[in-house]
């Protein structure tokens, strides 16, 4: 990879300051970063490549804290529906018919999407084939932790995915020591659960067992929906939060996602074992789950970071709406301008991100020795200017058209806007072709929003 610096930028650090530097350098080396701020070109050696960033704003990689690759040729699919809807009758018929073929193209395309809206770490919260996604994130060069949607427990689930306990720990065991690591130490394999809806406690124990025997995560949907109290209270005869410290499955290495019904005590659950939230505005409004309390929990200490979801519950996979959606959001709800901020809101994408993805030591701002991911922003489009906050533009003012390159360990994946690892225009006829295939195998079927008249 050599030596790269990129000199000239507004450069937002995210560091423990929050320290920014205008008109600042980074000095990159192979994957990591050796320097930051004030650096002489004169003393550098005359082998280093030099990146003008004049004019330009240079952030931390985002960190996208809830993803599912497999879904990304669903977009559309399950639209304008209520829940059990989109669940049963769309999403899972469609994602139980998949292949690997399916799964890597699906992994392929959505690893684009993020990298072209600023994304270089994610948490994939589980699919069926994991190693088509270790194969899709080797490619395309981005830092991700992967699981398996892990299901031994409820009715109606496709004939594909009804395993047994033993089977799925099994399985996922498997996937820790072979793919853990892999990619020059990109790609971390976590244990994952999909619901209290679909895992048996033995399955909830026994998966907290193996994420701490191997120190690594644990990805779980939870209390995404209303429905989801009366369900384990009927069956566990407490709320979900409360069962999981029960089983004692609560701990730090726990991301739980959406979270959108927490109790006040569940909250304090939350603060008192450390466990991460990611918060999905996009997904929460349009799949209407609900406004999940993130002021409250912020404010008591809770690590949340932001996440996008799948295609067909977002539908993009565009970091920096959700940053935009985020602050809104709350904003609203609670009647307070200054809820959510837009500097609290960066560092949700960022070093937040970063401590959600157990990796608070390598990503998430930008400092020496830390990994060389970030991405450069330019303000130079008619919706972001003038460029007077900066910060608040970021977030208010900025969209995945502002993100003109992304760099992931030190490698760009996408430089002024084109993406370096493949031919984009044949992904996007493979993404067409492919997709078709899945709806008509899957035999989902969508209604005519319009009468369609075909032209001859």
């Amino acid at each position: 990879m050599g030596k790269l610096l990129i000199k000239n930028g507004y450069i937002v650090s995210m560091n423990e300051k929050r320290e920014v530097f205008n008109g600042g350098s980074i000095l990159i080396e192979d994957d990591r970063i050796k320097a930051i701020g004030k650096i002489d070109e004169k003393l550098l050696d005359s082998d280093v490549e030099i990146y003008d960033a004049q004019g330009k704003i240079i952030l931390p990689g985002l960190v996208n804290t809830h993803v599912h690759l497999s879904q990304q040729l669903g977009r559309g699919i399950a639209d304008d529906v209520v829940l059990l809807t989109w669940l049963r009758e769309r999403i899972w018929p469609y994602e139980s018919s998949f292949d690997y073929e399916d799964s890597l193209i699906s992994s392929i395309a959505c690893c684009v999407e993020m990298i072209k809206s600023g994304t270089t770490t994610f948490l994939e919260a589980g699919g069926q084939y994991v190693d088509a996604m270790v194969e899709a994130v080797e490619k395309c060069g981005l830092r991700a932790c992967l699981c398996k949607s892990t299901m031994d427990d409820g009715e109606g689930l496709p004939k594909p995915w009804q395993k047994t306990t033993e089977e799925e720990l099994r399985e996922q065991e498997e996937l820790f020591k072979k793919y853990n690591n892999a990619a020059d130490g990109r790609i971390k394999i976590w244990f994952g659960l999909r619901t209290i809806f679909n895992n048996s406690d033995d399955l909830i124990v026994g998966t907290k067992k193996l994420a701490d025997k191997y120190n690594t995560g644990i990805h779980m949907h939870v209390l995404e929906v209303k429905e989801e109290m009366d369900y384990t209270r009927a069956t566990r005869g407490e709320t979900t939060v409360e069962h999981l410290y029960r089983l004692g499955a609560l701990g730090p290495n726990l991301v739980a996602a959406h979270v959108v019904w927490l109790t006040e005590r569940e909250i304090d659950l939350f603060r008192l074992y450390d466990v991460k939230a990611s918060h999905n505005p996009a997904a929460a409004m349009k799949v209407v789950l609900g406004f999940a309390r993130i002021p409250e929990m912020m404010e008591k200490g809770i690590t949340v970071g932001i996440g996008t979801d799948g295609a067909p519950s977002n539908n993009r996979m565009d970091m920096m709406r959700d940053m935009y959606l985020t602050s809104l959001l709350h904003k609203g709800r609670t009647l307070d301008p200054k809820s959510v901020s837009a500097e609290e809101v960066l560092e949700m994408a960022t070093i937040n991100g970063a401590k959600c993805a157990l990796q608070e030591k390598e990503i998430g701002s930008l400092e020496v020795g830390k990994k060389a991911d970030l991405i450069v922003l330019n303000p130079d489009t008619i919706h972001a200017l003038p460029l007077v906050d900066p910060i608040a533009n970021i977030v208010y003012a900025m969209s995945s058209e502002n993100v003109e390159s992304t760099m992931c360990n030190g490698k760009w994946l996408m430089k002024e806007k084109k993406i370096l690892f493949l031919d984009e225009k044949e992904l996007l006829e493979k993404v067409k072709k492919q997709s078709k295939k899945v709806l008509d195998r899957a035999g989902v079927k969508l209604p005519n929003r319009f009468p369609v008249v075909d032209i001859k």
